[in-house]
């Protein structure tokens, strides 16, 4: 399969040379990457990277995406390339893409090199701020040459986070447990950018101090740690069985005063332009916590 796959990308991505008005684009791993001309045939590998080529003016140029990319609409009729565990190499190269999108925490850097070793090329993403996802989204509107649609939406992202903060700059503190995961039980710290969330709201995340972006903890910690508002995405919409579980521990402040929240689960999991709606959903319920206690 290897010797086809050369073969096959010698005769479709044979490399071409990088003029002077090349347009260029930092990835998420300092890269300079650079097309001769705007890419016309994109693969996304992750269903973040396919939303943020559609808010980029972009989604029409995308033919192929990787498994569970949803958003929007039109996403879903995309060819499919894999998924995070394994990318179709044969079915990229069929797709003769001038621009391949992956996502840090999602996809395999050995697969993408092997992409790249095949002649394609790799622009990478990984969003761990606010800021740093209007960026992406102009980053990959340079690559493509969609630069007037992705600035018009890049300035309102930054104009409805910029609102939200001066909104909740002085909100009453509270505690705040994330729950991502039932078994193993996880939740995140505050450099992910949940936990940037939670803070902008005005919250205090319990787990916050804790190493790792996605830290497994214990029941018995979060008893410890006495949250007065438990909140979770659920595995799915409308999924509110991991807050159920909460119910057992009456004496838990969150369960107490009634604070226990389900929130949309793509606004906040996905950090893409909907990620405003799911911070300003996420500012309302902590204050809706709030007036409870």
């Amino acid at each position: 399969m290897i010797h086809r796959l050369t073969l096959l990308a010698a005769f479709l991505l044979a490399p071409l040379p990088v003029p002077a008005e090349a347009l260029c684009a930092r990835d998420a791993l300092e890269r300079d990457v650079c097309l001769p001309e705007p890419a016309t045939r994109i693969v996304s590998l992750s269903p973040g990277a396919t939303e943020l080529l559609f808010s980029a003016g972009a989604g029409d140029r995308v033919v192929g995406a990787g498994a569970w990319s949803d958003y929007p609409p039109e996403a879903e009729q995309l060819p499919r390339i894999g998924d995070s565990n394994r990318l179709d190499l044969e079915a990229i190269l069929a797709l003769q893409p001038d621009l391949v999108v992956a996502w840090v925490d999602g996809n395999s850097r050995q697969q993408v090199k092997r992409l790249e070793q095949l002649g394609m090329t790799a622009f990478w993403l990984s969003p761990r701020e606010f800021e740093d996802i209007p960026r992406a989204l102009e980053h990959l509107s340079v690559l493509a040459g969609t630069s007037e649609v992705a600035e018009l939406a890049a300035e309102s992202f930054r104009a409805g986070i910029r609102e939200l903060q001066d909104r909740y700059q002085n909100a009453e503190p509270i505690r705040v447990f994330y729950q991502i995961w039932d078994q193993p039980l996880m939740t995140i710290n505050r450099e992910e950018l949940i936990g940037k969330a939670i803070e902008l709201c005005g919250g205090v995340n319990v787990f916050g101090h804790l190493p790792r972006l996605v830290p497994r903890i214990s029941t018995e910690a979060v008893l410890e740690a006495a949250p007065q508002v438990i909140v979770t995405s659920g595995r799915e919409q409308n999924d509110r069985a991991w807050l159920a579980d909460w119910q057992t521990y009456p004496s838990l402040p969150a369960v107490a005063a009634g604070n226990l929240f389900l929130e949309p689960p793509d606004l906040l999991a996905r950090p893409t332009m909907r990620m405003l709606e799911g911070v300003s959903h996420l500012c309302q319920t902590l204050e809706t916590a709030r007036g409870r206690l």
